[in-house]
């Protein structure tokens, strides 16, 4: 008993000793938030997923709630977005601290983790002084240091990450470093990283696209309508240097069971890029909805009343569990934000910045667990 009480008054000192430090250096102090026991997600529905957005939420406790309430809404599948720039500073240095946090934690939750690969570091873009550049500018010759970097990630969350996405929406300039758009140049990207992220887990799963839906016309600066920009991705060979697509499926105005339309963005929009792959030889490939959904803002034109986003969003889940198999999963956009956007974005949340849930979030518990809407 007696060095059972030793044991604990050294515990104590060594927590209020680093308390001390870290007030004294300025340091914001987070105490260590256990992972707690294994869960598993009770649902009714194995594709249902929601995206979370903890790339810059710092504090281990907000981490662990998110996934918490992500697991009990009744969802299986989540995206959460690792950027290079994070995790390798400097070439070859990297600090995977804050990835294994929120992998640990959602995999503790019972959820499966879709990894966004992307964001470039600056030493990995032209001297800003030559040629200005954003976070999302890699042209070919740093392709091969992307393409490391995928590496070291699959390797590092081998057996703890099975999915992940290569690039985010880069049919569009603002994602493809304010350039043109090329589908050619990202099917290359592809071909550099698929060989490194096999070699590091030949059972990872490598999906490719990531595509915003858009209607842009030919020509159009800003970006390229998604189905041409597949149809040329499918052209230069990107089917076999890819284990799945990654859609963006997002419905604006439209219910999920308004009809594909190669002319109108909707939820079945999906569809038209599933029939390309099957075209090309390739209707083994799935795909993986990996942003998407309805927004609720009172005054944003593309918006829904709160009503209707609560049915389209169970419709849309019900759709791809019931109508298309080769469908993986359904994550939509977007379960919290760490801070509020302060524009129409924040009414694509299912839950507030303070962890408080709006009726979506409800809806798809009531669902998930066979209660009907």
């Amino acid at each position: 008993m007696e060095k059972d009480r030793r044991r604990q008054l050294t515990r104590r000192l060594r927590l209020a000793l680093l308390v001390l430090v870290s007030l004294l250096a300025g340091v914001p102090f987070f105490p260590l938030v256990a992972l707690g026991p294994q869960q598993v997600v009770y649902g009714i529905n194995s594709k249902m997923g929601v995206h979370t957005r903890l790339t810059d939420e710092v504090e281990p406790w907000k981490i662990k709630r998110t996934l918490e309430m992500v697991r009990e809404m009744g969802a299986t599948w989540t995206v959460e977005y690792f950027p290079w720039a994070y995790y390798e500073p400097s070439p070859g240095a990297f600090d995977w601290t804050h990835a294994d946090l929120v992998v640990d934690h959602a995999r503790r939750q019972g959820l499966t983790v879709i990894a966004r690969l992307g964001f470039v570091p600056e030493w990995a873009r032209p001297d800003p002084e030559e040629q200005p550049t954003t976070f999302t500018y890699l042209d070919e010759d740093n392709y091969e240091a992307f393409a490391e970097y995928v590496y070291a990630f699959v390797e590092r969350f081998r057996g703890r990450v099975h999915h992940i996405v290569i690039w985010n929406e880069p049919n569009l300039s603002l994602e493809w470093g304010y350039r043109a758009v090329d589908p050619e140049a990202y099917t290359a990207l592809l071909r550099a990283v698929y060989p490194r992220a096999k070699a590091a887990d030949p059972n990872v799963v490598v999906l490719g696209g990531a595509l915003a839906p858009t209607l842009a016309p030919v020509g159009d600066p800003e970006g390229m309508n998604d189905l041409d920009y597949l149809q040329r991705m499918l052209d230069a060979g990107a089917g076999e240097v890819m284990d799945g697509l990654a859609v963006h499926a997002y419905g604006w105005r439209l219910p999920p069971d308004a009809p594909a339309d190669p002319a109108t963005v909707s939820f079945r929009r999906t569809e038209l890029l599933h029939q390309l792959l099957v075209e090309a030889g390739h209707a083994d490939l799935p795909i993986y909805i990996t942003e998407g959904g309805w927004n609720d803002h009172p005054r944003w034109t593309k918006a829904v009343q709160p009503s209707e986003r609560a049915a389209h969003t169970l419709r849309a889940y019900d759709k791809a569990a019931e109508e298309w198999p080769w469908c993986e999963a359904v994550v939509l956009w977007a379960f919290r934000y760490p801070r509020p956007a302060n524009t129409y974005q924040d009414y694509f949340t299912f839950v507030t910045t303070d962890f408080t849930p709006k009726p979506i979030y409800f809806a798809a518990q009531r669902y998930a667990r066979g209660e009907g809407p």
